[in-house]
């Protein structure tokens, strides 16, 4: 069992921005290495501190390079448009397809505090919108264009958790 269960829409902690974190130290550390093994467990490519309940500016990622985390990142520039599936641990089992920038430049923090940046297109660049956007208190929906957004608003308010009429 993970040691953190996802939060899933419509937890208002994924509405609410993050703080930044100052301390670099070995609870930190064993908080990425909890969060890395919640994401796998998923299974997902990213993961932020606010699927998790914690309102921090964190998030890992491992689009298949490796495992990495960002503490306290900004998205630094985009470019291009990218139409593609995207889906959310938050809101499981949801896909849509829509256009981001195909190209995003993050930088921020490694896990030691030193300054890290990351970049990429395609996977990378929408991984590194999506997990920011976590971590500003968006997620996916927010991002769907309006008609979209209404149909899927309507679908999960439709979905009823068991033992519930």
């Amino acid at each position: 069992m993970p040691i953190y269960p996802i939060r899933v829409f419509p937890d208002p902690v994924l509405r609410t921005a993050t703080t930044p974190i100052t301390e670099f130290d070995s609870e930190l550390s064993r908080l990425i290495d909890d969060m890395l093994e919640v994401m796998y467990e998923a299974p997902g490519v990213g993961l932020a501190g606010p699927q998790i309940g914690i309102s921090k500016q964190i998030f890992v990622a491992d689009i298949g390079d490796g495992p990495f985390a960002m503490i306290n990142p900004e998205i630094v520039e985009t470019s291009g448009k990218w139409k593609f599936e995207e889906g959310c641990l938050s809101v499981p089992g949801r896909w849509w397809e829509f256009s981001r920038p195909a190209f995003a430049r993050a930088r921020g923090l490694d896990p030691k505090g030193k300054p890290v940046e990351y970049a990429g297109d395609e996977l990378m660049g929408r991984l590194l919108q999506h997990e920011i956007d976590h971590l500003n208190g968006l997620i996916i929906l927010d991002r769907l264009p309006k008609r979209m957004r209404k149909e899927a608003l309507s679908e999960l308010r439709d979905v009823r958790p068991p033992g519930r009429s």
